[in-house]
């Protein structure tokens, strides 16, 4: 769209099925290149991604030509069939239903790169959980407990 110019960067967090711990080392690299093709294809631009074994953050430059719920539910469809077709699990891999998404400014954007890029260490002192109530607190996102993250099984 002509003289259309936006500047909207956005985190999502979502988590695996029941948090299961499933997302392994030695595929994760190809998962986040599988997940950036997605996102890139959609014509948005991934600034960075990473995670933990049950869970993602993908910080990302989103243009305005589709929606963020359309976007999520195609990388969450797209990135399990991959996952279950190349058969990376035992048993049936999927998203945790919904995701938290969260808006930045231009000069959050280096300390949230880092915050994404630093989630091992992140984890060792906060838990999953802890941190996306906190994500959740922090930008006043009213949320009702009964939908946010089942327990690990």
């Amino acid at each position: 769209m002509p003289n259309t110019y936006t500047q909207i960067h956005i985190q999502t967090v979502f988590a695996v099925q029941n948090r299961q711990s499933l997302i392994r080392g030695r595929w994760r690299a190809e998962l986040y290149k599988y997940i950036t093709g997605i996102i890139q294809n959609n014509n948005h631009k991934v600034l960075q991604i990473n995670g933990m074994a049950d869970h993602i953050h993908i910080l990302f430059g989103m243009r305005p030509t589709q929606s963020l719920s359309e976007l999520m539910k195609q990388v969450k469809q797209d990135s399990s069939k991959w996952i279950n077709n190349k058969g990376l699990v035992n048993g049936r891999f999927s998203w945790q239903s919904g995701y938290g998404a969260f808006s930045y400014s231009k000069s959050e954007i280096p300390v949230i790169i880092n915050y994404i890029k630093n989630q091992e260490e992140h984890h060792k002192q906060v838990a999953f959980q802890d941190e996306y109530l906190k994500l959740l607190q922090d930008f006043d996102v009213k949320y009702d407990e009964r939908y946010i993250l089942k327990p690990v099984l």
